[in-house]
């Protein structure tokens, strides 16, 4: 018999080294960040994230000097041979019922192509497109629009939150017959034991009950909705887009155009403004289109700047009651919260922020999307968490003074994770917390300052739909191109960053293509997801070129393995060898080297903490809040550019400035109709009103992952502001904005109840 053979005991296998991180973790139905680890597995990794060249740096954007000059392309600047324009009219009801629709009139106008309706036949806010047309100029299809005789059945209609609730009131919309809705009130969400917290309540030292409420807010992108259609009716068509998502254009444009998703092409190179306004071809982008369909003709369809108010969307508003309890230590005891999301005829949108930021102790909340006969509320940067924020900071406050706490100390005792303490120490020092009126609105004069601070969080994380190739030439040119959009925010110096980074040049020694829906794909930008999902795809294309690079050119380097050559400074060197980059790559393949690089998921993170601290000047004579400096602290693991990362700080405290003072629309409640439709009603905070503004990029986040932060730069700032106004005056303005009407008010009432 064959002899068996000896098996050879094997060594045991050498554990894998590990690692600490921070992550998300869902604990008792709350998501906080948490300490684990992980195996420390090999592949692409970012490295400490104070040892960059490139990235972690303050980076000029590369796209500045086309956006100065007027170069840049933008979807309202495309004009193509033969092109229609197109103009919409729209209800002017809140509610109505359509009767008759000729369009005789308006089609005997000399440069009218086309005219199409709406399959709407019952229109439920006003503003509510009804019809389209399609001619040779702006200005005729204005003309034919009017000329359109439209007649109506006017409907009752509400848009009052509160009015909505009431037993006469007008329904909005149907009744779900499978749920227990109520007329004009959807439940959304239900959480927690009432009776432990009505136990909690009666046990605690001190209760604050209150009603906080937020308006409704616009966008304001500088380039209205629309799009340009360029089909002639052939087999293909081209849809240039002022869209946050390259890829969720195609496949509704191939649906109205009669052709195969991919047939159509999507291409934004440039767009002014989204802020979660501009996801898929909306109903702007489905008449044109139609028209272009129609016609076979080109077809431009960007929407005046007051259809842009009426009809595009807009922020959720809010209506939230709070009642509070607290221990004289500070501690939060027991919160019940009933929360109206005002969408409109939409479902709105309200964050968790209660739970998120804060231990509230025993809790009970509800949740409920409230409708009125308006437009419907989409997505707007962070949706949601500004108007949870700003209740709930402010019920804090109203917590801190009742006990006679500082707030910070409050807030620091309370926060779910102990990041938050080093933060506001942080923004403390740098407000200077020390000069804070110990008694709100105890200072002496007419003009009389005051602070406040808040804290925020987001998610921020990545997805894997990104797919990117690096292209290495023979001439030493380098290319990455990827089908994402870039809204503004810096997307294409990033990407150029990583690159460049990783192969040891310079940001103009690459060049980056985006905004085609025939590159790689990519994700919508959307939750602040965009950085966190494209620059893992990134990386791993510019290190497998890398590495391939270095395959190639080996031989030049003697014995040098390809993993022992090194690219920097625009030099490649190896085997005690070096020369420039060029050099090295008049030794590739007549084709060059392409690399396909996808998502890895150990690049990127979610979850972020923010502070804001914010000093504001409040005359009582007159009730006008001057803000006077805000100082934010945010954190996002890796910073991909320091100089953008700053900049949406800015912005994120800008925008929430002109939601805390200024901003809100305005409806005739008997019209139904909003009364501010344009910039020159509708106020935003501009440069006069600025004040100092620091933004703080918390290093201490040592975390080497990339973390979206453009949302959650607004959060905290609202309730830091609201907060500051109260310290200043000792007046509580519980609804935004805060307008010199509501100052002098609760001043009044202060002074007949003295």
């Amino acid at each position: 018999m064959p002899q068996q053979q000896q098996t050879q005991p094997q060594p045991s296998p050498t554990p894998p080294k590990k690692k600490k991180i921070r992550v998300p973790r869902v604990v008792n139905g709350v998501e906080q960040m948490v300490e684990i680890e992980v195996d420390d597995v090999a592949g692409p990794t970012w490295g400490p994230n104070d040892k960059h060249t490139l990235l972690n740096h303050r980076l000029t954007r590369v796209d500045g000097p086309l956006k100065v000059s007027g170069a840049a392309r933008y979807t309202y600047d495309v004009r193509l041979p033969g092109m229609l324009y197109a103009r919409v009219r729209r209800c002017p009801h809140a509610h109505a019922r359509l009767k008759n629709f000729d369009s005789s009139a308006a089609s005997k106008i000399p440069g009218v192509k086309a005219i199409i309706q709406t399959p709407l036949k019952e229109f439920r806010f006003a503003g509510s497109p009804v019809a389209a047309v399609a001619a040779i100029s702006p200005e005729i299809a204005h003309d034919a629009i009017r000329a359109l005789v439209v007649e109506y059945e006017v409907l009752p209609h509400v848009v009052i939150a509160r009015e909505a609730l009431k037993p006469g009131s007008p329904e909005v919309l149907p009744r779900d017959s499978r749920k227990p809705d109520e007329k004009n009130l959807r439940l959304a969400n239900k959480t927690g034991d009432v009776e432990k917290v009505e136990a909690a309540l009666k046990s605690s030292d001190a209760i604050v009950e209150a009603e906080y409420s937020t308006s409704r807010l616009h966008h304001c992108c500088l380039e209205t909705h629309g799009m340009v259609v360029d089909y002639s009716g052939g087999d293909s068509a081209t849809i240039y887009a002022t869209t946050q998502g390259t890829f969720t254009i195609p496949d509704d444009a191939a649906k109205e155009l009669g052709l195969p998703q991919s047939a159509v092409t999507a291409t934004v190179q440039h767009m002014g403004g989204g802020f979660g306004s501009k996801f898929g071809i909306g109903i702007e982008g489905m008449l044109a289109c139609r028209l272009s369909n129609e016609t076979k003709t080109p077809v431009k369809l960007m929407l005046t700047r007051y259809d842009e108010f009426v009809m595009a969307g807009n922020r959720s508003g809010s209506w939230q009651k709070f009642k509070a309890g607290v221990k004289k230590d500070g501690t939060f005891t027991a919160l019940h919260a009933t929360q109206y999301r005002l969408g409109g005829v939409g479902q709105g949108s309200q964050a968790g922020q209660p739970y998120a930021v804060y231990r509230v102790g025993d809790s009970y909340r509800e949740v409920y999307a409230l409708q009125t006969n308006e437009d419907s509320s989409v997505a707007m940067r962070a949706p949601g968490h500004p108007q949870a924020s700003f209740a709930m900071e402010s019920l804090l406050d109203e917590l801190a003074y009742k006990i006679g706490m500082d707030p910070v100390e409050f807030r620091k005792k309370n926060v779910r994770d102990d990041f938050y303490k080093h933060q506001f120490d942080r923004g403390a020092r740098e407000i200077g917390w020390e000069r804070r009126n110990p008694t709100a609105g105890g200072n002496p004069g007419p003009n009389k300052r005051g602070m406040g601070c808040a804290a925020g969080t987001w998610g921020g994380g990545g997805n894997d739909q990104c797919k990117v190739d690096v292209t290495v030439s023979r001439d030493g040119s380098v290319v990455v191109a990827v089908g994402t959009q870039d809204l503004g925010t810096g997307t294409r110096t990033f990407t150029r960053a990583i690159v460049a980074e990783e192969l040891g040049l310079g940001i103009k020694d690459v060049v980056e293509q985006i905004g085609n829906s025939k590159l790689g794909s990519a994700n919508s930008s959307g939750g602040s997801t965009t950085a966190a999902s494209l620059s893992p795809s990134v990386k791993d294309a510019a290190v497998k070129a890398r590495l391939a690079v270095a395959e190639k050119i080996a031989p030049l380097f003697g014995n040098a393995k390809p993993e022992q050559i090194t690219f920097a400074g625009g030099n490649v060197s190896g085997g005690g060898k070096t020369i420039t980059w060029k050099q090295a790559c008049a030794a590739l393949p007549a084709a060059g080297i392409t690399a396909h690089g996808v998502w890895r998921s150990e690049l990127q993170s979610r979850g972020v903490h923010g502070v804001c601290f914010a000093e504001v000047e409040v005359d009582v004579e007159t009730g006008k809040v001057r803000p006077i400096k805000m100082v934010q602290v945010q954190d996002g693991g890796l910073p991909l550019n320091r100089l953008t990362m700053e900049s949406q700080i800015n912005g994120g405290m800008i925008q929430a400035l002109g939601m805390a003072l200024w901003e809100g629309r305005t409806i005739d409640a008997d019209l139904g109709m909003q009364l501010n439709p344009s910039f020159v009603d509708y106020k935003l905070p501009g440069s006069l009103e600025m004040p100092e503004m620091i933004p703080i990029i918390d290093d201490e986040d040592k975390r080497e992952v990339v973390i979206g932060i453009a949302e959650a730069a607004i959060i905290p700032a609202v309730g830091a502001v609201a907060n500051a106004v109260f310290n200043a005056c000792g007046v509580r303005v519980r609804e935004l904005p805060i307008t010199p009407d509501k100052i002098l008010i609760g001043l009044m009432s202060e002074r007949r109840s003295a």
